[in-house]
């Protein structure tokens, strides 16, 4: 299937989307390395859904917000956009940074939610070990360490990077650094705030997520009343790009059920 391209005016900004599919509306918020093109976990989920990937504002070629300097003030612009887009309630999949953005606006606006996926979020700080600093490897190295099987890794961005896609992951980088710094990938906040989240949640896992561990899958669930955790054997913390399929039928079948 192929996306089509577009670009949407929010909060003064032109973000970049790609919309692929009909059906049931489904927004997916990309990781913090940025968004690779279409998917293709996002072209199984595009058989019955009509799929939104937006690239998070002054990430890909969505403007950069100057005024932008929180997790919760991107939330605030995803509200916004599906306003825009005048979707309704639907179903928002969060993939590792994304994942914590859509956390944050299941906290905030939980009419516009239908069903929240949480795939490797960032956004708690783990009880046991820490969250991998991409700040203090090389994007290469960072990138690498999310993947258990490093073919997966080599297939999506080969062996060597050009250097558009090096110059691309810093400017990526960037943003996430204006974002996501201080405390790094997480919020204190947010152990006390998403107990409130009563939207139906699922948090799916990578067994050997190296980037974000699984304790923070596990203190998730603990706090969104009615989570069901699931993890994924042979995955690391890109687990959409490792196991497309797998991912893509657990995400079905969870927003078929009724709210």
């Amino acid at each position: 299937m192929t996306a089509v391209e577009s670009f949407v005016e929010v909060a003064g900004g032109k973000v970049q989307m790609m919309q692929g599919g009909s059906g049931r509306p489904l927004l997916i918020l990309h990781h913090d390395v940025g968004n690779p093109g279409w998917l293709p976990f996002y072209d199984t989920l595009a058989t019955d859904c009509l799929v939104y990937v937006p690239s998070h504002p002054g990430f890909g070629k969505s403007e950069r917000p100057e005024w932008m300097r929180t997790i919760r003030d991107m939330a605030i612009v995803y509200e916004w956009l599906l306003n825009v887009l005048n979707v309704g309630p639907c179903p928002i999949i969060g993939l590792g940074l994304g994942g914590w953005i859509a956390a944050e606006m299941a906290m905030m606006c939980r009419h516009t939610l239908s069903h929240l996926v949480l795939v490797n979020a960032a956004g708690l700080q783990p009880r046991e070990g820490e969250i991998l600093d991409q700040f203090l490897i090389n994007t290469i190295d960072y990138l690498r360490s999310g993947f258990e099987n490093q073919d997966k890794y080599v297939e999506l961005y080969t062996a060597e990077p050009s250097l558009d896609q090096l110059e691309q992951w810093e400017i990526n980088r960037e943003m996430t650094s204006r974002i996501a710094y201080k405390p790094y990938m997480y919020d204190p906040t947010l152990p006390h705030l998403i107990r409130g989240i009563s939207t139906p949640t699922l948090i799916v896992w990578g067994a050997q997520n190296r980037i974000v561990p699984r304790i923070c899958g596990e203190q998730y669930r603990e706090a969104i009343r009615g989570a069901r955790l699931e993890i994924v054997a042979g995955a690391g913390h890109f687990l959409e790009v490792e196991k497309p399929a797998e991912l893509a039928t657990m995400v079905k079948d969870f927003v078929s059920r009724d709210s």
